[in-house]
């Protein structure tokens, strides 16, 4: 069953990657998938002064908490499913970017992204809702730079928006 769902993650990736990879997106992407290692992240504590300034300690703790866990998951699950990278696992195939370390699944750019999302969503204002283009954005970019598997972007979202989901319902 695992080959299946590998082979058929494989032939996605292939043609989203060989469409996209020599195209003006691929520059896109990669600004994109910049917009996610981190920075952007430090506008959370800003946004919850602003949206939620009764709550200001508990949601900017709430928020380095889920931060912190959402690592910790990223880093556990990456080094327990040890799959490797496409270029690694696909012949003839060279990503556009050097990725951080050697495994992808999940994707912690597209899981932090989801992350950041959520909790504004769900935890802040719908104002926020628009920006899970940019989440999704982020995720697609990570394929098209050649660097994860689109389920690896699939569970990335996944662990990203529960875990938000699941801080916020402490609130």
């Amino acid at each position: 069953m695992l080959n299946v769902i590998q082979a058929a993650d494989s032939r996605l990736f292939l043609t989203i990657f060989r469409n996209h990879r020599n195209s003006p997106l691929s520059k896109t992407a990669r600004q994109i998938s910049r917009s996610a290692d981190g920075w952007l992240y430090c506008l959370l504590a800003p946004l919850i002064i602003l949206f939620k300034p009764d709550q200001v300690n508990e949601f900017v703790l709430l928020a380095t908490i889920g931060f912190v866990i959402e690592r910790l998951i990223y880093f556990v699950l990456k080094n327990s499913f040890k799959r490797r990278r496409p270029p690694r696992l696909l012949e003839g195939i060279e990503s556009l970017i050097i990725a951080a370390d050697e495994f992808s699944l999940p994707s912690g750019h597209t899981s932090a992204a989801f992350f950041f999302v959520t909790f504004l969503c769900a935890g802040i204002s719908l104002v926020f809702l628009p920006l899970y283009l940019w989440a999704i954005a982020v995720g697609f970019s990570r394929v098209i730079l050649g660097v994860h598997f689109p389920g690896d972007i699939v569970a990335g979202a996944a662990i990203g928006s529960m875990l938000a989901l699941l801080l916020i319902q402490t609130v």
